[in-house]
């Protein structure tokens, strides 16, 4: 299967932003350790990485709005205009001033990389988006078994009156309850359930009471 623009792109994007992490993490150990004086290497090293993986973390963070290929046109535009119009520096402070140099190169570096990435992978957005899933076949029509008067009532009963089994005491019977004043035989609940127009919640333990309910045939039985 060919790679779609959002994989080449995290590709390209990974080593940059794994080089940040990296010397952030050294930075900061090295800060964090008294015993030794402070690296000014490992400062510009990470100014400089963490130059290098911004353009890309923006894509990606604006890739989670809008898609990888809106995002990455939108920061390569915006990329290409502060460059006409940014210095390198101007501050007085000298480490602002190499940050905005590095921020610069870095731009320039990133437009070069990505240059022709989206023309390399057409202007299909198919490639951003799941693939649409296939509808789902209908379900096949489902026979409806002649019944009783008798039988079609339980099933309403059912359907109506929250109908659960339960036993209050060990030796005392499984009981029908139900939220009428009227109840189901206990039989033909069981008959209904061992002719699959029924089931029978049995992940719950018969002293909490197991809900019954119709299946998609009881619920046919009762609509036709």
């Amino acid at each position: 299967m060919a790679a779609t623009l959002a994989e080449v792109f995290e590709s390209l994007s990974e080593s940059y932003t794994t080089r940040e992490e990296n010397a952030r993490t050294k930075l900061a150990k090295c800060l964090t350790d008294s015993s030794q004086g402070v690296d000014t290497s490992l400062i510009r090293t990470a100014m400089d990485v963490a130059a290098e993986a911004l353009p890309y973390r923006r894509v990606l963070e604006y890739a989670e709005k809008v898609g990888i290929r809106e995002a990455l046109a939108d920061v390569r535009k915006d990329l290409a205009r502060q460059l006409l119009t940014r210095s390198a520096g101007s501050s007085t402070c000298q480490i602002r001033n190499e940050a905005a140099r590095m921020e610069v190169e870095a731009a320039q570096r990133f437009l070069a990389n990505t240059d022709n990435l989206l023309d390399c992978f057409g202007d299909t957005p198919s490639e951003e988006t799941a693939e649409q899933a296939e509808p789902e076949p209908a379900p096949a029509p489902v026979d409806v078994p002649k019944v009783t008067p008798a039988q079609k009532r339980t099933l309403t009963a059912i359907r109506d009156n929250s109908i659960r089994l339960q036993e209050f005491a060990i030796g005392r019977g499984v009981k029908v309850m139900s939220e009428a004043a009227e109840r189901p035989r206990k039989d033909m609940i069981e008959w209904v359930i061992n002719k699959g127009w029924a089931k029978q919640d049995t992940s719950r333990s018969l002293f909490q009471g197991q809900p019954v309910s119709l299946t998609e045939t009881g619920e046919a039985i009762l609509s036709a």
